[in-house]
């Protein structure tokens, strides 16, 4: 048995890989090793696993883990278990050659005893090659690991060192400086690494490189830092002189300053792959360029997601704008997304010892300290640069009084505190600007060779500049890797956050800084926010997700914090949101942690419900298509009536902005196994599908839901979407597979005894006879349909087969019969006020009228029909209306009455792929004697049922 912790979480046993489980199982195992043969108490452990606080079930969850781990893990030795439980605590028994962690400490110990300077270098050699990679780099961060962590990756780099020191005393020197610089590259602040450099050089024969590598060392650590070498940097340099060493150089120490003799610069260095934000640094600059004493200092925060680079840009922009603030630059990390915000106190303090006030002179407390800041900042032309801010109040002692200083501000969160302030939002990068950084990073020609997979990690990385540095970085570091081979480990969404981690830095780590700061109720919607998929969302749905109506607190604190985008509002006047997609892919690691599947289940059903309940509201709003879904189902949640009402004011604008997330809301369904919710949210959608056309949405749903209900023989869901696939193929002129369609959704509902739904699919069958020109079994079919619906009542289809028939007999020729049905049509349309069934009968009477001579009954009809089609704004009818009154003129004589009306339906087809209706328009302007170009094909449809 190994437990490896070096790397990737791995157990062997016996040479084989030994299962431990999902997530929590693996932190769990995790903790335990890192603190093993030690009692571990139940509540570290429930901290560990639910960061943002154990729910009810913690306890019993946390001993169904362990009782999985403990069947999963072999006997420590004999019958002793391998964990152990004491009381409320657990211990897991591990032996020092058990764990690749105990084998390098044996190795290095052993290697440090070994008098044999080359055998201890083999020694080393061999516990190097132990570690696979980053401890626990595949878990997510815990903060409660950070010490061990830390204290085990400083005794890998004091290891190494220790190696590095033997090859250079074995005269291994060119080998060593080349895996110095590397290391130096990284760790740039270890003297003892800068020290082995110059020895390795100096023994090299190369004694000049050896004294240009200690002023390097020196400028960066005087530079950066603010400190000179220790005692055994400028000990190596004196011996490399020749033991003759100067007098020492005095120790800088900012506490003790009196007045600054230069001006102040506290920036960091600026990033040296810096790339795009053009418009936001013109921006800044503008923004930041100082006012006259007067006025109040200029304050810019810049705002931004996770990873997004504000503090990149606020430090590379105040290096731009050095020469405009000539007195000086202050700069501070106010730590705002950690446990420990800086107290302002404490940051002032600071300032103020960097502007020459030391010992006593030294005020306690915020606010003298505050105008003492003030005072010395009055007659100074001053940048200050406040990163990370957690909070205005936390910022509003920090800000000068004087217009000359201005003020540049990063945060996660807006800060409206801070009145007058300029709030600059940071989105991600485009993907223009994405490749370049990449290109900078791992470089160009590497990006320029594979573009097309340069792009694919660029956009698994959501354009995040973060990710695409620790992306490049990894690239950078591995020469042998092509693109092709970070673009698969990046397209699996569940490990891609592991992914995009190198070293100390990851967007792991970076989102889950955020996270720790907010509410309980903040953090389960963030999890739950991954149920949704790449969609933009209502806000209503957070109360279906928490089951709560004071949902609106925790999506404000989301968004405050970036975790989630607001996206302007839909055309129905509502908010939209929209979590980015490596955001979802930590969401899904928080959901995890905080929910059990049945509960995770059961808000994503509830979600679901919502949209269903909402677009059964919405579709009895609109025109009844004929045949469409209008059953009702018990919801399982549903949004408060008052709420409803206000957001389906006008369903037709509901419908338009939610469409997209209906059609998304029915592949949740299927996915999710939730059949009956899958068929019901596609169908009832059909009024708006039919209504504007949408056959691609109203085809791809009812099929998407077919196959789900199907599996689980759900007769009445398949006879359904039966039905509404034989409509959208009668639409488009795809008669075959409408007439295969119709007769299964007949047979399906005739084998449920649905009577309405056997009548509406008759019709269909009906329709489908009647336009391949087969009256005589349309009219059977219509008069089948009609003795159904009678039957069972439905009052709205019987005026739909009347008026059916009714164009049955006038295809067969008789004229008598046509009028009469069209006219009882009419009148019962009217009675059941459904001024859309009565403005299509009116249609076909003006077409009827039209056709016998009687031109005024014909306009008269057909112009009513387009006035209340207009009115519902139906285009389609309104184009069919439009081609029956130019039908009426040509007859009449008046050609040149009939193009208008013929050009204002042929737009409409053209628009909607209306292939039957344009031909039609186009036969009708060649009849008025005009010439129109034809369109491109479009598919065919039928007219309306």
């Amino acid at each position: 048995m190994i437990f490896r912790l070096l790397g990737p979480l791995d157990v062997r046993s016996g040479g084989r890989a030994v299962a431990i489980g999902g997530t929590k199982a693996r932190l769990l195992l995790a903790h335990l090793l890192l603190h093993a043969n030690r009692l571990v108490p139940a509540e570290q452990l429930a901290a560990v696993l639910w960061p943002a606080g154990p729910p009810p079930s913690a306890a019993a969850n946390l001993q169904t883990y362990v009782w999985k781990l403990r069947k999963a893990l072999p006997p420590a030795s004999g019958a002793e278990p391998r964990l152990a439980t004491h009381g409320t605590g657990y211990t897991l028994r591990v032996r020092p050659h058990e764990s690749d962690l105990g084998v390098v400490g044996l190795l290095v110990a052993g290697a440090r005893e070994d008098a044999d300077p080359a055998a201890a270098l083999a020694t080393l050699g061999r516990a190097e090659a132990w570690w696979r990679g980053d401890p626990l780099e595949d878990l997510p961060a815990v903060p409660a690991w950070g010490p061990d962590l830390a204290r085990i990756t400083e005794g890998r780099l004091a290891a190494v060192e220790e190696r590095l020191a033997l090859q250079v005393r074995l005269g291994e020197h060119d080998a060593a400086v080349a895996e110095l610089r590397v290391l130096l590259a990284e760790t740039p602040y270890r003297e003892r690494l800068w020290e082995l450099l110059m020895l390795a050089l100096e023994r090299g024969g190369r004694r000049a490189d050896a004294l240009a590598v200690y002023a390097d060392a020196r400028e960066r650590l005087v530079t950066e830092l603010g400190v000179e070498p220790g005692e055994g940097l400028r000990a190596a340099q004196l011996a490399i002189l020749g033991g003759d060493p100067p007098p020492a150089e005095p120790v800088v120490d900012a506490g003790v300053w009196a007045e600054p003799a230069f001006p102040l610069c506290q920036l960091p260095p600026g990033a040296p792959d810096f790339t795009g934000r053009t418009e936001q640094i013109a921006e800044l600059r503008t923004v930041l360029r100082g006012r006259d004493a007067a006025s109040a200092p200029a304050v810019t925060v810049v705002v931004g997601s996770p990873g997004t680079g504000k503090t990149t840009l606020a430090v590379h922009v105040a290096h731009l704008l050095r020469g405009e603030f000539d007195d000086g630059q202050l700069y501070v990390d106010l730590t705002g997304t950690t446990d420990t915000p800086r107290d302002p106190a404490a940051v002032l303090g600071d300032f103020l010892h960097a502007l020459g006030v030391t010992g006593a002179a030294l005020p306690a407390g915020v606010a003298a300290r505050t105008a003492l800041f003030r005072s010395r900042l009055a007659d100074r032309r001053m940048l200050v640069v406040l990163d990370d801010a957690a909070s205005g109040s936390q910022v509003q002692a920090l800000l000068p009084a004087s217009g000359r200083c201005a003020v540049l501000v990063t945060s996660r969160r807006f800060l409206p505190e801070l009145p007058g302030a300029h709030q600059l939002e940071l989105p991600a990068f485009g993907a223009r600007e994405a490749g370049e950084l990449l290109a900078r990073i791992a470089g160009a020609e590497r990006v320029a060779a594979e573009p097309e997979e340069a792009a694919a990690i660029v956009r698994s990385c959501g354009y995040v500049p973060l990710a695409i540095r620790i992306a490049g970085a990894r690239l950078a570091g591995r020469k042998a890797w092509t693109l092709r081979v970070l673009h698969d480990r990046l397209a699996d969404g569940s490990r891609r956050l592991n992914e995009l981690r190198i070293g100390e830095l990851g967007v792991r780590s970076s989102f889950e800084l955020s996270l720790r700061q907010l509410p309980p109720p903040a953090v389960r919607a963030f999890g739950l926010f991954a149920l949704l998929g790449a969609q933009e969302f209502p806000g209503w749905v957070v109360q279906a997700l928490l089951d709560t109506p004071d949902a609106d607190e925790a999506l404000d604190a989301l968004v405050d914090a970036n975790l989630v985008a607001l996206r302007g509002t839909d055309v129905n006047g509502q908010p939209r949101y929209r979590v980015h997609e490596l955001l979802r892919d930590y969401a899904a690691e928080v959901l995890d942690g905080e929910l059990p599947a049945a509960r995770r289940r059961a808000a994503l059903g509830r979600a679901l419900s919502g949209w269903r309940h909402l677009a059964g509201m919405a579709a009895e709003g609109l025109p009844m298509a004929f045949g469409a879904f209008a059953g009702t189902c018990p919801s399982s949640w549903r949004l408060p009536e008052p709420v409803a009402a206000r957001l389906l004011a006008s369903p037709l604008r509901w419908f338009a902005a939610e469409r997209r997330s209906l059609t998304t809301a029915v592949d949740l369904a299927v996915d999710a196994g939730f059949d009956e919710l899958a068929w019901q949210l596609t169908a009832v959608c059909v009024p708006f599908f039919d209504l504007r056309s949408h056959y691609e949405d109203w085809q791809v749903g009812h099929e998407r839901a077919l196959g789900a209900v199907r599996e689980t023989g759900n007769g009445l869901g398949e006879a359904t979407l039966l039905r509404g696939l034989g409509q959208v193929h009668l639409y488009r002129d795809e008669y075959a597979e409408a007439r295969s369609r119709m007769a299964a959704a007949r047979a399906g509902y005739a084998g449920l005894g649905e009577r309405r739904g056997e009548g509406y699919a008759l019709a269909g069958l009906g329709t489908v006879a009647r336009v391949r020109d087969q009256p005589a079994q349309a009219l059977r079919h219509y008069q089948a349909s009609f003795a159904a619906l009678v039957d069972v009542g439905d009052r709205g289809g019987e005026a739909q087969l009347r008026s059916s028939i009714g164009m049955a007999h006038a295809q067969l020729g008789d004229s008598a019969a046509a009028a009469d049905w069209l006219g009882r049509a009419l009148a019962l349309a009217r009675e059941l006020a459904d001024p859309h069934r009565e403005a299509k009968v009116l249609t076909e009477l003006g077409g009827l009228h039209g056709v016998a001579g009687r031109v005024g009954e014909a306009l008269d009809c057909l112009g009513q029909a387009v006035a209340i089609l207009q009115d519902l704004r139906d285009e389609r009818c309104t184009a069919y209306a439009l081609l029956g009154i130019g039908r009426v003129m040509i007859a009449a004589g008046e050609p040149s009455y009939a193009s208008g009306p013929a050009r204002r339906a042929l737009e409409v087809f053209r628009r909607t792929g209306n292939r039957r209706g344009a031909e039609s328009g186009l036969a009708l302007l060649e009849q008025a004697g005009e010439v129109t170009p034809v369109a491109a094909p479009a598919p065919r449809t039928a007219p309306p049922a």
